[in-house]
């Protein structure tokens, strides 16, 4: 699928720091794919980190992605930083 802005929000913000989340039924690699986030590039800056829910309508998964570029309208974030370790039990 997409970007859809209705997925982002903000958790906190300091210090030129931003917090956000951000849903999606998009697998975590089509996600950090670089182009992603450019309809949100006026709003995201490099350094912010988005802790995310992916994958939410197959197999879900979750973890953080940094910003790691935004520059000319072109938002690039690093791969998914997963939360938790796979269910043994």
């Amino acid at each position: 699928m997409a970007f859809e802005s209705k997925g982002l929000s903000v958790l906190a913000y300091a210090n030129g720091f931003t917090l956000w989340h951000y849903t999606t039924v998009d697998a975590a690699a089509e996600v950090d794919t670089a182009g992603y986030f450019d309809a949100a590039a006026d709003m995201v800056r490099v350094g912010d980190m988005i802790l995310a829910n992916v994958d939410t309508d197959g197999t879900p998964g979750g973890g953080v992605f940094l910003v790691s570029a935004n520059a000319n309208g072109t938002v690039d974030v690093n791969d998914l930083t997963v939360f938790g370790a796979a269910d043994t039990d």
